[in-house]
């Protein structure tokens, strides 16, 4: 199940658009492992396999408009949360998920996949400022970018849902 917001987002596009993102990752999709991201949960009631969609989608979309390489991007930012644990559990994985995280997505990816150097770059620095090390190319910036907006997309709307839950509890 593809999540509504990647719907939305295939909604506004053309056919020709959602097939051709869809042929620069086909082999991804195929992968057992990038599937088991559909068990773990981002933020609030997304997956990291649809957050790593969205974002994918959303920087193949604009790279390609920038005449960028969309199909780095597209395969990075699928691949950039391969990181198959729930982030949430700080006994299984410590706190600083968000500093380690990107390390164990390219170890992760990089066992399964051949990876161009671009698409290695997307993985290891998509949390740059957290990583220190700023990314190398413009499409690893779009996905630092995507990954940002698509996080705080997600966390306002989970907000949402608890305070709609709460307001309506107090009416009670």
């Amino acid at each position: 199940m593809i999540s509504q917001n990647l719907i939305c987002s295939f909604e506004r596009a053309s056919k020709k658009e959602v097939d051709l993102f869809l042929s620069c990752i086909a082999d991804l999709l195929e992968s057992e492992e990038v599937q088991r991201m559909k068990n773990y949960t981002q933020h609030g009631k997304t997956s990291t396999f649809d957050h790593s969609m969205v974002v994918a989608f959303k920087s193949f979309r604009l790279c390609r408009r920038l005449n960028l390489d969309y199909r780095s991007a597209s395969r990075g930012g699928l691949l950039h949360d391969l990181f198959l644990y729930d982030w949430h559990d700080k006994k299984a994985r410590g706190s600083l998920h968000g500093f380690h995280h990107p390390s164990t997505a390219l170890k992760n990816a990089s066992s399964i996949f051949s990876l161009s150097d671009k698409e290695k770059d997307i993985i290891k620095k998509h949390m740059w400022p957290l990583t220190v090390v700023p990314p190398k190319s413009r499409e690893a910036y779009v996905i630092c970018y995507f990954d940002k907006v698509c996080t705080s997309k997600e966390v306002v709307r989970e907000w949402m849902v608890l305070f709609r839950s709460i307001f309506r509890g107090s009416k009670a």
